[in-house]
């Protein structure tokens, strides 16, 4: 456990065991396999893992992650959102058995190794206490201060916070290759917007300087949408609207919109945000 956090030894009846599990970027691999490549994409540094153990209850397994900035743990834990929010640390979800936060740098996961009558109230428990111990607090991106809220409406839950072309096409398919540009120092969010029952998303993504976002924009363009010829917008075959534009170092896109007039609302409302920003 990083030393700025001061793990409880005991909480509510459940029990550290005294062991502690240790990974870093070369051994993380060894623990999750699968989702390693999640971690890595926003810049993981180690994770500790610890198990709590309670008289006639499964073990309760704590995963505490160190990720790269604040920023990082925030998208880590923005990448799979899907429940609603339990109250812990800086922003969480519980559901099946499961709770994930995130808080300063680190993104926490906690489980049981198994069902039991007190097994959820312990998770929740352990949870509060892991986060109470974690002092620091850390800034979500402020690139999704950009993004228009409910009224424009904003799924809140489909939010993500993206680091990679990778991680973009698992969570809305662009491209086989990576025809955004999109590198370590660049960042994306990508939202869902609900209107009239009509769903469409909302790419924002912000480039290190005003060329690379020109740049990238203009490999987008040339790829997804030729035939807009120079256009800002094209009805698609099944007649859905895609939009781009790009406002300085930022690339706006806007896929899926039911009319015009609703996916240019839409663009416009982000590009108010981002002059407000400024």
């Amino acid at each position: 456990m990083p030393r700025e956090i001061s793990f409880p030894s005991e909480i509510g009846g459940w029990k550290w065991d005294g062991k502690a599990k240790n990974y870093n970027s070369r051994t993380l691999f060894d623990y999750i396999d699968g989702a390693a490549e999640l971690f890595l994409a926003y810049g993981f540094k180690n994770l500790t893992v610890r198990r709590l153990e309670k008289p006639g209850q499964p073990p309760i397994v704590v995963e505490v992650y160190e990720m790269g900035s604040s920023e990082d743990a925030y998208g880590v834990f923005s990448f799979e959102r899907q429940d609603e929010d339990a109250g812990i640390g800086q922003g969480s979800e519980f559901g099946g058995g499961l709770l994930r936060f995130w808080k300063g740098k680190y993104f926490v996961s906690i489980y049981a190794e198994g069902e039991g009558s007190g097994v959820e109230s312990g998770i929740l428990s352990v949870g509060k206490a892991v986060a109470q111990s974690i002092g620091e607090i850390g800034r979500e991106p402020k690139l999704i201060s950009y993004l228009p809220g409910e009224p424009a409406g904003l799924v809140e839950r489909s939010l993500r916070f993206i680091r990679s072309h990778v991680l973009l096409n698992q969570r809305f398919f662009v491209a086989h290759r990576n025809i955004l540009n999109l590198n370590p120092k660049t960042e994306a969010v990508l939202a869902q917007y609900l209107r009239n029952r009509q769903k469409s998303h909302l790419l924002l993504i912000r480039y290190s300087t005003v060329r690379e976002a020109g740049e990238g924009f203009q490999s987008f363009t040339k790829a997804y949408m030729p035939e807009a010829a120079g256009k800002d917008r094209l009805l698609t075959e099944d007649r859905k609207w895609t939009f781009a534009r790009q406002n300085r170092e930022f690339v706006l896109i806007v896929f899926g919109a039911s009319n015009e007039a609703d996916g240019e609302e839409l663009l416009q409302a982000a590009e108010e945000k981002i002059l407000m920003g400024r």
